[in-house]
């Protein structure tokens, strides 16, 4: 089972290393050849605009949005979530629009105002998140079909799931956390290896299916 990370920009390498810390093999993903084979991606954080026009330059975006919508796992962090948001605030064109969630960019204000905290996230268990915001972006709009998966304690939304689509404001690839990449890492086994009949969540939707 391989898992992608584009690695056009952004924490490619904390990515790498986080999904090879838990036995995955990563492939680095810069051109649309690297996504065969792939059960999942990773779209990391970094510069959401520089990672739009680079998408478009390698004309990423027509196969990754196929290998959404084949039902493999994606997973996108911080500008990551940007990216697969349906709806970017202040009227900015989607890049994959995935997710029917609306995202305000640099939500908590400049680079010196990034923070870290104990965020609870029940999916991954008891324990709670160490989560790392640096320039993050905010859910302002959760549409019908979204799973709020983490709040802050003001109740913005952090994370979200819609089906095989996973977003989050923060880094887990920063501050050790591997629960993250093991939920998509399991999502990916089940979208490779799918049991006969049984119901996973991954299951491919077409973007005018209700979800």
């Amino acid at each position: 089972m391989k898992i992608g990370v584009l690695a056009l920009h952004g924490a490619v390498i904390e990515h790498i290393q986080t999904l090879r810390s838990i036995g995955v093999e990563p492939v680095a993903v810069r051109l649309p050849q690297d996504l065969e084979g792939l059960s999942g991606l990773i779209l990391p954080g970094g510069e959401s605009m520089t990672m739009r026009k680079l998408v478009a330059r390698w004309n990423l975006r027509e196969p990754i949005m196929a290998l959404a919508l084949s039902g493999a796992p994606i997973l996108g962090t911080c500008a990551g979530m940007i990216v697969v948001a349906k709806e970017i605030a202040g009227g900015e064109e989607p890049v994959f629009p995935l997710l029917d969630v609306t995202v305000e960019r640099n939500a908590f204000g400049r680079q010196l105002d990034s923070f870290e905290t104990e965020l609870p996230m029940p999916i991954l268990g008891d324990r709670p998140v160490h989560a790392i915001f640096i320039r993050a972006p905010i859910i302002e709009r959760v549409g019908p079909g979204v799973e709020v998966l983490a709040r802050l304690p003001d109740q913005r939304v952090v994370a979200v799931r819609q089906r095989n689509v996973i977003a989050i404001s923060f880094h887990p690839e920063l501050a050790g956390e591997t629960r993250i990449h093991r939920l998509v890492a399991t999502m990916a086994a089940a979208y490779a290896e799918p049991h006969e009949g049984a119901a996973t969540g991954n299951e491919p939707w077409s973007p005018g299916e209700a979800r």
